[in-house]
């Protein structure tokens, strides 16, 4: 009897260590396919150095592409900008509910390396007597003149001509007629030829479309390669709820006969620097 007992023990010992064992791998399995968020960028896009806008409920700009963007180098006689996506827009067009502008906060270098996306309609659209004096210096600032020749620009993300009424924070308010032209969080150091003779193609169709009543989602994010202070480059997508406007372009932050030091925003003369309009 006892050495039927204790055989029966043991056998009980092994079932148990066995069912410990695979216990133990499923959790190991578990554990090994479960993502780890202290790594994760995307996990807290307003703080990162370089955010995409991936998993958010408009679309967007993905981390991957941002990091495909950043890493792209500009070549004297090359095109101002290339197509995204086949020239598509990657916004959700039903995210548009309501008339605002949601601006992502700077990162850790008080840059604007996150995504501005605005919900604009008809009421939005601005002319140039709006204009107000800029004074906010963003990172990689410098004098804006050499030998006569204007070479920065503070850049708005979300255009002042396409965000009349919008607030600091992003709301439309009526009385505020000329929009909010000096926040930091829509502000970027930008070669003046990139935002006066490039930028302004993709938001005069912007204005377009406003102007004949259709409702646009328009999403402009600033493209910075490392902890450089100055751009790369920036991104211009937007897609109306009809469908009749879509597009999705990288813009390069360069200037004719200059080259950029982007880690710190200084230009110098380079007589050999041509840009193909």
């Amino acid at each position: 009897m006892a050495k039927r007992r204790k055989r029966k023990n043991k056998r009980n010992q092994q079932i148990i260590s066995w069912i410990i064992f695979f216990i133990m791998v499923i959790f190991a399995v578990y554990q090994w396919g479960k993502p780890n968020h202290a790594n994760d960028t995307n996990n807290n896009p307003d703080t990162t150095q370089n955010a995409g806008t991936a998993n958010t409920p408009y679309g967007g700009l993905s981390k991957t592409d941002y990091q495909k963007l950043a890493n792209l180098n500009f070549k004297s006689g090359g095109q101002a900008y290339v197509y995204v996506n086949n020239n598509h827009s990657t916004l959700i067009k039903n995210a548009w509910k309501v008339n605002k502008v949601i601006y992502s906060n700077l990162d850790n270098l008080n840059r604007t390396s996150s995504s501005n996306t605005a919900f604009l309609e008809r009421r939005n659209v601005a002319d140039q007597s709006l204009r107000v004096r800029q004074y906010v210096d963003p990172t990689g600032w410098h004098s804006n003149r050499r030998n006569g020749v204007q070479i920065y620009n503070r850049g708005h993300l979300i255009a002042y001509s396409v965000s009349a009424g919008i607030d600091q924070d992003g709301n439309y308010n009526p009385a505020n007629k000329s929009g909010d032209q000096n926040n930091p969080k829509n502000l970027f150091t930008q070669s003046a030829f990139t935002n006066q003779k490039i930028q302004t193609i993709f938001e005069s169709k912007v204005r377009k479309a406003l102007r004949q009543g259709y409702k646009v989602i328009y999403q402009a994010t600033p493209i910075f390669r490392g902890n450089e202070l100055m751009a790369r480059g920036i991104n211009l997508q937007a897609i109306s709820l009809a469908g009749n406007l879509d597009f999705n372009v990288y813009i390069f932050n360069v200037q004719p006969n200059y080259t950029f030091n982007y880690a710190n925003g200084r230009a110098r003369i380079d007589r050999n620097m041509y840009v193909n309009e």
